[in-house]
């Protein structure tokens, strides 16, 4: 948007707030019924209405809520909004006690108040959910390259991965040590050493520079630093605070001097288990009407299309590397685990995370059920059974978790879930790596909050087959 824009936007909303504020007080008088017949005309406030307006437009100038900040809060901005009209309502109403103007309500200004709050935030929050939706398409994105592959380096690339809506796209990562700078993380390519840093800044078009080293190599990292400046390319610093899960990190500001607290760590402690499960066994009972009718048609549809068991088994490994036998509707030909090992040879597939296109294993039911996920129904019953959750990580077999490299196996410690991160950010698409980080970032930030935004962005991702098959 052009310069000024959401200045002028702030105010003719505050303009239109002063008018619906008259229409409340003197036409629809709510609350409080006029004792006069003739209502007050409307002129004399619009000399107030655009003081009201100009010192809601500098506290918010002063506040910074006209920049992009993808890390400030929706509270955040609210209290910010509420502290800059609580200030102007006062300031308001003492110049109505100093001018005392033949017309005024002290009513009608406690009306503007409120009505103006709500239509500035409303405002905040269409474009914050514009902006993310363009985001996600990738339109007004940062291109980001990061400097370091460690646990901080990882951290910062499983939330760009995980939150696409901030708007950040990660590029590609460079590292001081040469055997991580040249292995690929999922999509994010290792683009070799920070030795050569300003030729990548512009061969990849990079916008900004996320520094993760640790800070024992500050000499370094100012180095970088200076490199990124000389380039035009904006840089950030994260701390490697006692390599903490970056979500316990809080920074205050101490008149300039930058103050950082550690938070708890949110982990699925006992009570937070039995919250999710609670949770799980209660979505299951209150759609098992549904659950029962599909499951019956598709069983159905197995049965008469050949011979063969209806339900397929396999072990899989569950909480904290424990296996158990997970159930799925049979999709593929009786038998179809003695060529899995041939197959993902042959096609060069990754064997910690093998998802064949074309797979002549797959009958012609199980392709549809496989298309819309009907296959797992039966995973339900591994629900019930506390083996599995509504939502978590993609239960792994032996022999993929056999091929983990320690890191990878941060995800198994919840329980493997139905459906989860990699399923709403493609399913079969997501490379395996990323498949981790983005399972990590889960564990690391579970909420009720973010199992129901999974669970309702997976319907959608199910019906129109992103990445099945």
């Amino acid at each position: 948007m052009p310069k000024g824009f959401y200045h002028l936007l702030d105010i003719a909303l505050v303009l239109i707030g002063f008018g619906l504020a008259y229409y409340a007080r003197y036409e629809w008088q709510v609350a409080r019924p006029l004792l006069e017949p003739n209502r007050a005309p409307f002129l004399p406030y619009l000399p107030y209405a655009a003081i009201y307006a100009l010192l809601i437009v500098l506290h918010c100038q002063g506040s910074g809520l006209y920049k992009t900040n993808q890390w400030r809060s929706w509270m955040e901005e609210f209290y910010s909004l509420a502290s800059g009209i609580a200030n102007a309502t006062v300031i308001t109403l003492g110049l109505f006690f100093l001018l005392q103007p033949l017309v005024f309500s002290r009513l009608m200004l406690i009306y503007v108040a409120v009505i103006v709050l709500a239509l500035l935030f409303l405002a905040r929050v269409a474009r914050r959910m514009a902006q993310a939706m363009l985001r996600a398409r990738g339109v007004g994105i940062q291109r980001v390259l990061i400097v370091g592959a460690g646990d901080v380096g990882r951290a910062v690339l499983r939330t760009m991965i995980a939150r696409p809506e901030l708007g950040y796209q990660p590029i590609g990562y460079v590292d001081e040590d040469p055997e991580a700078a040249n292995t690929d993380l999922g999509r994010v390519k290792a683009l070799g050493s920070t030795k050569n840093l300003s030729r990548t800044l512009r061969n990849f078009y990079i916008d900004l520079v996320v520094i993760t080293l640790p800070w024992a190599r500050h000499d370094r990292i100012l180095e970088i630093v200076k490199t990124c400046r000389l380039a035009g390319v904006d840089v950030r610093v994260v701390p490697d605070v006692l390599q903490l899960n970056l979500r316990q990190v809080q920074v205050e500001n101490l008149d300039g001097i930058p103050l950082i607290g550690v938070q708890p760590e949110v982990t699925f402690n006992p009570r937070n288990h039995l919250l999710k499960r609670v949770i799980d066994v209660g979505l299951i009972v209150i759609f098992s009407p549904l659950i029962l009718l599909v499951s019956g048609l598709v069983a159905l549809a197995i049965r008469l299309e050949g011979e063969g068991p209806v339900i397929y088994t396999q072990e899989r490994i569950g909480l904290n590397g424990k296996p158990f036998q997970m159930f799925k509707f049979r999709s593929m030909i009786p038998e179809a685990d003695k060529l899995r090992e041939q197959l993902v040879r042959e096609s060069g597939e990754d064997p910690r995370h093998p998802k064949l296109k074309d797979d002549p294993r797959i009958t012609r039911v199980g392709r549809l059920i496989r298309m819309t996920s009907m296959d797992e129904l039966p995973n339900l019953w591994n629900i019930l059974r506390g083996q599995m959750s509504l939502v978590g990580p993609r239960p792994p077999t032996p022999d993929e978790v056999a091929l983990y490299e320690p890191w990878h196996m941060q995800r198994l410690q919840t329980l493997p879930g139905l459906t989860g991160l990699w399923q709403v950010n493609g399913r079969s698409d997501v490379p395996f790596d990323e498949m981790c980080l983005l399972d990590i970032y889960y564990i690391e930030n579970w909420s009720v909050r973010l199992d129901a935004q999974i669970l309702m962005m997976t319907v959608p991702r199910v019906l129109l087959r992103h990445g099945a098959y």
